[in-house]
């Protein structure tokens, strides 16, 4: 099987932070979607939705979406440590989550980078080329979503250690690929916020910056980053009031 995957793009990164968090590897091909590579063979025929990622099996299957690239690698392939659930009661518990999400931060967030972004011009439907204008107000709207679901996440987070409760899960690598790519609606940050790992910066509407150093292969292996600084980290951001 084979990964044909763009990392920068949200549901992108969302499958290497799954198979990274899983300590696993398999080939994979970066199509350069800014180029519409994924409009040319032989990637058109593999995957007519034109979308990525998707994920070519041996008998000639393509399974697109990230959740369902991620579900069926844990089920048939690398099962630990779980990020679906284990029991039928946790495994619907940690799909609510997530689909809530996706429904209240995912999507939202897309159109809103999609009718923002000039990139997105005659692009606003993923996976084709079209003539459906940009709307400013699907941004404003979406900004205004997801500033509701980080309340509602934020308030969750007081109470539990991760999104699903005690566990990492799936659910909390949606809820991190959603907080990364809101860097991509290009949010007015104040020119006096110095970035430092730990360091908060409180914004006029009250939303907290917490500057955080990615966990990148490169940072990890460099010492810049490692697990005791994102856990303190973390502890640290659920004090916020």
């Amino acid at each position: 099987m084979k990964l044909y995957n763009f990392t920068l793009a949200p549901n992108g990164r969302r499958v290497k932070i799954f198979l990274k968090y899983k300590n696993k590897e398999i080939p994979e091909q970066e199509i350069n979607v800014r180029d519409g590579e994924q409009f040319n063979e032989p990637f058109k025929s593999m995957n007519p939705f034109n979308c990525v990622p998707f994920l070519h099996l041996d008998d000639g299957t393509v399974i697109s979406e990230s959740i369902s690239i991620c579900r069926y690698l844990e089920e048939e392939h690398f099962p630990d440590p779980n990020l679906f659930g284990s029991t039928p009661q946790m495994r619907a518990y940690i799909d609510m989550w997530n689909r809530r999400l996706e429904l209240d931060g995912y999507s939202p967030l897309g159109n809103a980078i999609r009718n923002k972004s000039s990139f997105f011009v005659n692009r606003v439907l993923a996976g084709t080329r079209n003539d459906i204008k940009q709307m400013p107000e699907i941004v404003e709207r979406g900004i205004q979503m997801i500033e509701l679901l980080f309340q509602r996440i934020d308030q969750h987070l007081e109470k539990n250690k991760f999104i699903c409760g005690e566990q990492f899960t799936i659910a909390d690598i949606t809820g991190y690929s959603i907080f990364k790519s809101c860097e991509l609606l290009k949010f007015e940050i104040p020119k006096n916020v110095k970035f430092g790992h730990g360091n908060i910066f409180k914004l006029k509407n009250g939303v907290n910056l917490v500057g955080c150093y990615h966990p990148s292969p490169r940072n990890v292996n460099t010492g810049r980053i490692n697990e005791k600084m994102m856990t303190q980290l973390f502890q640290k951001v659920k004090r916020l009031d």
